[in-house]
């Protein structure tokens, strides 16, 4: 019989996976989605829905999954574990049956993709405390490897996917998620038992409600900050912005004066005394911050610059970017199941901190390459920065889950994977907001030396003028950015100009050397930042002191279905928690 282990860890992989696969397919497939709903993905309000669909989903995640994991904690985390797999398998569905048309789409998709977050809360919040309780603690740093190795898997998975479904149809896109979530759903329901050790308490209402609330507020700030505010390139300075950020903070820090009076709190600040605890929580937070944005940014290089110049049409960038970007993920999955089995022997303050100064070195690299680089030497950069992701990743998720008590795992994971989403969509709003800036200043005066080369001079006044995003993001969905642009001007201006200088404009080199000098630019900047937080990462990571297993957290008994079935009424559960010898 196969041990109930393994079928926790294929459980809790599923759910990954297809949160994964979901994350990939979306972002190589949105050309195809904004054309099947019919609207122009480049005008402002436009872009507003674009980063909704990419950062919605994230910020709904982030918000619960804390929430989630201490009410795993005690209800049970297999329950709302399955939860996870049917409110993501219905948000997948209804993705699918989209009914409107243009704007209204738009949101409906916005709305649907939250759904999706809501599903994905259940999942993260409880997959790696689910593993936690079904492996020995010599055995979890494997488990969490080979469950994130597939998760990674899944992303390579969804971007052939998407490059092949939304050809056929762009609904196709969504569909993938359905046939995986009903399988998960049902294979969850009928295998995972409750093992893990839960505690009837009462709901900390205040503190749920001001921790969902300041997160909301912070990360919805965060996306409109990168928005265009007036005749600003970003929307810092816009009062709705500041005031979001103000009032996120204070609902903040009453959430911590909240939590340190009430009797039954929500998250147990004092989890943070823990060194373990702390300190790898925080070195996860600075290193999703310092790849999260600095990883889109690789493939918005790759898709405006680097391909069109070897040959690639645009059209196809969106599909050979992910394609490229391959070695990566080559790295993760070499070195993940590697590190996770070592830490079990050796812990993880050695592999973890020894994995970020690799990322380090890897983005340092990145900077001193030239736009138009040499392909191998590139794919060795980012297979090292995979390697040294891999080697930081389950070593590190199992140094925080063997630090804390068998009853607070639930919201210990919930912590771990909300600090994790709240750097990534973090990430993205310092990175975006250095390559907006950077090309607001920088991008006129490339473009108008670029105009004048071929002779188009007399557009310079217009073009320069666009907003910076509308040539970048047009690259990103595949669109042609020269077209682009000149489709914001009327007709009789384009008319005026000589055909030679239009096929000029309109090759495949024109734009990226037009584009190279102020995204370079900005690119380092970002890669150097990626650096400096990858170092700080390490010094956390190293400064977490010796290997720690909490004492509760050792023990380990093989799941004992006869009697949890005997104490189901005991516990009001659909499966009672076993307990550990």
């Amino acid at each position: 019989m196969v041990q109930y282990k393994w079928i926790a860890l294929s459980n809790t992989s599923i759910g990954v996976m297809m949160a994964s696969v979901n994350s990939t397919i979306i972002m190589i497939s949105l050309p195809a989605i904004f054309k099947g709903i019919g609207i122009n993905p480049l005008t402002p309000q436009s872009f507003a829905y674009l980063l909704w669909i990419l950062m919605g989903y994230n910020i709904v995640t982030a918000t619960l999954l804390v929430t989630f994991g201490r009410l795993s904690d005690i209800y049970g985390r297999v329950r709302l574990f399955n939860y996870g797999f049917a409110v993501f398998t219905a948000g997948s569905i209804l993705l699918f049956l989209t009914p409107g048309k243009g704007n209204t789409a738009a949101i409906e998709l916005i709305v649907f993709r939250i759904i999706q977050g809501i599903g994905a809360a259940f999942l993260f919040s409880n997959s790696t405390a689910i593993l936690t309780d079904s492996f020995p603690y010599n055995e979890r740093g494997k488990a969490l490897g080979i469950n994130q190795v597939i998760g990674l898997s899944g992303s390579f998975i969804g971007l052939i996917l998407g490059g092949i479904l939304a050809i056929i149809n762009w609904r196709y896109v969504f569909l993938v998620s359905v046939p995986i979530g009903a399988f998960g759903t049902a294979w969850s329901f009928l295998k995972l038992k409750e093992t893990g050790s839960l505690k009837r308490d009462r709901i900390d209402a205040a503190g749920n409600s001001l921790f969902a609330a300041a997160l909301t507020l912070i990360l919805i700030a965060i996306t409109y900050g990168l928005m265009p505010y007036g005749k600003a390139s970003t929307g810092w300075g816009s009062p709705y912005v500041i005031a979001s950020l103000a009032a996120g903070l204070i609902m903040l820090m009453a959430f911590i004066f909240v939590e340190l009076h009430v009797s039954s709190p929500m998250f147990n600040l004092s989890l943070f005394k823990i060194r373990a605890f702390a300190l790898g929580n925080l070195s996860a937070l600075a290193s999703a911050i310092a790849r999260g944005g600095v990883m889109f940014m690789l493939i918005i290089f790759l898709q405006g610059i680097w391909l069109p110049l070897h040959g690639y049409s645009y059209s196809s960038v969106p599909f050979w970017a992910g394609i490229y970007m391959t070695p990566m993920t080559a790295g993760f999955l070499v070195m993940g199941p590697v590190s996770g089995a070592l830490s079990d022997r050796m812990g993880a303050r050695g592999l973890a901190t020894a994995g970020m100064a690799v990322v380090a070195v890897a983005f340092v690299l990145l900077a001193s390459l030239p736009f138009n680089f040499y392909y191998p030497e590139f794919a060795a950069i980012i297979f090292m920065m995979g390697i040294g992701n891999g080697m930081f990743a389950a070593p590190n998720t199992s140094s925080i889950m063997n630090s804390v008590q068998p009853e607070v795992r639930g919201v210990s994971s919930g912590m771990r994977s909300t600090l994790q989403n709240a750097g990534m969509t973090i990430s993205m709003g310092i990175f975006f907001t250095i390559v907006i800036v950077t090309l607001s200043t920088r991008l006129p005066s490339t473009l108008s030396s670029a105009l004048s080369s071929v002779g188009a001079g007399i557009l310079i006044p217009y073009l320069t003028k666009l907003p910076p995003t509308s040539a970048l993001f047009a690259a990103f969905l595949g669109y042609d950015p020269v077209r682009t642009m000149l489709s914001y001007l009327p007709p009789s201006l384009t008319a005026s100009i000589s055909p030679s200088a239009i096929n000029a404009m309109e090759s495949r080199t024109w734009f990226p050397y037009a584009l190279a000098p102020a995204l370079m630019n900005s690119l380092s900047v970002s890669f150097y930042i990626g650096a400096g937080l990858s170092v700080f990462a390490a010094l956390l990571s190293a400064f977490r002191g010796k290997r720690y297993i909490n004492p509760e957290a050792m023990k380990h008994a093989v799941f004992d279905e006869d009697k949890a079935e005997s104490t189901n009424s005991q516990a009001g559960l659909p499966f009672a928690p076993g307990k550990r010898t």
